[in-house]
């Protein structure tokens, strides 16, 4: 008997000083309430405190269960268990606490990633999946075809007038443009126009040319590229151009024309001419790119015609790289043993800079690069530096660059013996 009272004492955490056989409590009689009582082995408890002791061993088996992985965390039983049930704070193992907890509500896990590895942020699919091509579903509301479009217009005859359109507005245009524009013409053909509609549209361009040309004096060399691209891609029939042999009266048509019969014969029978256009900036490879400048400048040295040179220069389209034009340019000057080539390229740059085609930052970072480079160049090239600091006071003059920049230019002096009986005196000067 006494030590069934005691397991029940165990389980009610109360004093047992405070149990009274009265069937009312201290509180309870002053606040005129009831306090109903079972009998457990012969002792009476009050329900309040039978139902707190459910929650105290509820609480203790919770916190056993869980004690094996909540042991560093001070979550077990003897350091914070009944204590923080009593004074109300939230235990981390409770309900409310496992909301903030990113472990495995089940008790079951393992500690793997989630979902195989897949379910983190940036993530595609676990390690290894390779997904197929997604197709377009085009009854997604974002979805929006060109040639759904043309569809819906319902051109008839006039759909003839669609690659006019597109390839007048593209003579303005880049390189880049033209190319997107030729894509378009191919795309098109088949699913919206037939070839006898490309047919009626060039037939109408080579018609339209005289007006073009004053717009776009380039325009018969222009659309002759486009000729040479439509029968490279299959939308114009490879007889096109011979139909008009010793038909064509008009100048620019016949410009146009041999334009478009050269391309095709360097393109190997016909074969699809994608560089016909070049390449953009972006797309060009950085030794290509060089080989485009080199070749510029030099041609420029053989014409003199700065008009040319930068037009050539702005259809690279490559305005980041422009400070490789000005470092080939003064690397020219370095080793040129006469001054027309000195007069020339300050011209070139005088120019180009008061067109702001070469920007501040880039014409600084040529510099740059020369007074960083200047003392291997001095190796192969004597008297480098004297030509340098010349042609960089000469830019100054003519403000092309800035004081600071100028003022950076390296130099490299010599002091020698002005006499051998000047009685050691020395005289500065730079070679």
């Amino acid at each position: 008997m006494d030590v069934e009272n005691e397991q029940i004492l165990n389980v009610n955490p109360t004093d047992p000083d405070n149990l009274s056989d009265s069937l009312f409590s201290g509180d309870e009689e002053n606040a005129g309430t009831e306090d109903i009582k079972n009998e457990i082995n012969g002792n009476w408890i009050s329900s309040s405190s039978i139902s707190e002791a459910r929650i105290n061993a509820k609480a203790k088996r919770r916190l056993r269960k869980n004690s094996s992985r909540d042991s560093g965390r001070g979550d077990s039983v003897s350091d914070n268990g009944s204590e923080a049930l009593r004074s109300g704070v939230t235990v981390p193992t409770s309900p409310k606490g496992k909301l903030l907890d990113r472990r495995s509500r089940s008790g079951k896990g393992r500690g793997l990633p989630k979902k195989g590895g897949a379910g983190g942020k940036g993530v595609w699919g676990t390690p290894g999946q390779v997904y197929d091509v997604e197709e377009v579903d085009v009854k997604d509301p974002n979805y929006d075809d060109d040639q759904e479009m043309l569809r819906d217009l319902n051109l008839g005859e006039m759909k003839s007038g669609v690659p006019v359109l597109a390839v007048s507005l593209a003579l303005e245009g880049k390189a880049s443009h033209r190319e997107m524009t030729s894509k378009l013409l191919s795309d098109l053909c088949g699913t919206v126009m037939s070839t006898n509609d490309v047919e009626k549209s060039f037939d109408k361009l080579l018609k339209d040319l005289p007006e073009l040309a004053l717009d776009t004096p380039r325009a018969p060399q222009l659309v002759g590229q486009f000729i040479a691209r439509a029968v490279g891609d299959g939308i114009l029939c490879n007889t096109y151009i011979d139909s008009y042999k010793g038909t064509v009266d008009c100048v620019q048509a016949r410009a146009a024309l041999d334009k478009a019969t050269v391309l095709l014969s360097m393109s190997r029978g016909g074969k699809r001419k994608d560089s016909v256009w070049g390449s953009g900036g972006g797309q060009q490879s950085v030794n290509q790119l060089v080989k485009e400048i080199d070749m510029l400048l030099k041609e420029y040295l053989l014409s003199g015609d700065i008009s040319e040179a930068e037009h050539c220069l702005k259809e690279l389209e490559v305005p980041h790289f422009h400070h490789e034009l000005v470092y080939e340019a003064i690397v020219m000057v370095l080793e040129s043993t006469g001054e027309n080539t000195f007069k020339m390229i300050l011209d070139l740059l005088k120019s180009l800079w008061k067109s702001s085609t070469i920007t501040v930052d880039q014409m600084k970072r040529g510099y740059e690069r020369i007074y960083n480079e200047i003392p291997d160049i001095n190796l192969d090239v004597p008297h480098s530096y004297s030509v340098l600091e010349r042609f960089v006071e000469e830019c100054f003059q003519a403000g092309i660059i800035s004081k600071q920049l100028r003022d950076l230019c390296p130099s490299r002096g010599r002091k020698r013996f002005v006499s051998e009986g000047d009685g050691g005196r020395l005289k500065p000067e730079s070679y």
